[in-house]
Parts: C-alpha cells; structure tokens; sequence
C-alpha cells in the first residue's frame, strides 16, 4: 500500500497478525461478542537509523561483551550525610494546618478582590484591607468557603 506522509511517499506493509480461536464469544451489555484474540502480538522493530536531538540511537542496542576494559580510579571521600530528624506528628500537622489557613486565605482575598471589582474599587484598595485583618479568618468562613470535603474520598 503507498501511504504519503507530508509530503514523503513510502511503501506501507502492514504485518499479518494470526488470531487464536475465532469459535470463542460471549456478551457484553447484553449484545454477542466475538473475541479475536492474537496468537502473539507483533513487535514491529525499526530499521532506521533514529535520530533524537542530534543524537543518533537504536531501539535494540547490540550488546558489546568485554569491549573495553574497566580500570579503577582513587574517589575522593564523601562527606558522611547528615539524616534529618524525622518530622513529629505534631509538627506534621501543624504544618498541614498552616497551608490549610493559606489557602483559605488566597480564597478570601481572591474572593475580596471579585467583589471590589464588581463594585468599582481598583484591585489595590483589597490589599489595603487584607493587610488590615492581618491574617485573621473568621471561624465561619471554612464552613461555606473550604475546598469539597468529597474530594478526599
């Protein structure tokens, strides 16, 4: 089959694939299925020479058994590493609560500023008085404004 490609003509020969047993069926959503499956799947392998980034490769490598000879060389010491402290559960959590009362906070202020557009304040006048609250959130506000509870599951 002559296939071209952008511009580049080639000669197209799909490998025959041998099925197994065609006599095999069944159902599937309550309609008749034939399966056909292969007796071994074709693994086409490149004849070309590849070319990635400058860089020509093979898909399958020869092997080279022994070609070159491997010679020690004198490494300098490695410093012993230092192992971290493993982080405390309370600590842990303590820092999960903080990125959680980020992140309600980049919701408020994203929600603030909305709110200043929609009314005809400029964007700074929310920064003004989100540097005024200093921080705070309002216990309320987690109940209608946190993230989905049901992503968790």
């Amino acid at each position: 089959m002559k296939i071209k490609y952008r511009g580049v003509s080639y000669e197209y020969n799909p490998p025959a694939v041998e099925y197994g047993d065609l006599s095999q069926s069944g159902k599937y959503r309550g309609l008749d299925v034939r399966f056909r499956n292969p007796k071994k799947v074709p693994v086409l392998q490149p004849t070309l020479d590849l070319l990635y980034r400058g860089t020509a490769y093979t898909a399958n490598p020869v092997e080279v058994k022994d070609a070159i000879e491997s010679t020690e060389v004198d490494a300098p010491e490695v410093a012993a590493t230092i192992n971290a402290p493993a982080s405390s559960i309370q600590d842990r959590a303590r820092v999960l609560m903080m990125n959680h009362h980020r992140k309600v906070k980049q919701r408020q202020q994203a929600m603030l500023s909305r709110l200043d557009a929609r009314v005809g304040l400029s964007g700074d006048e929310a920064g003004r008085y989100w540097n005024h609250i200093q921080g705070k959130v309002h216990p309320s506000f987690g109940d209608s404004y946190d993230r989905s509870h049901a992503a968790l599951s």
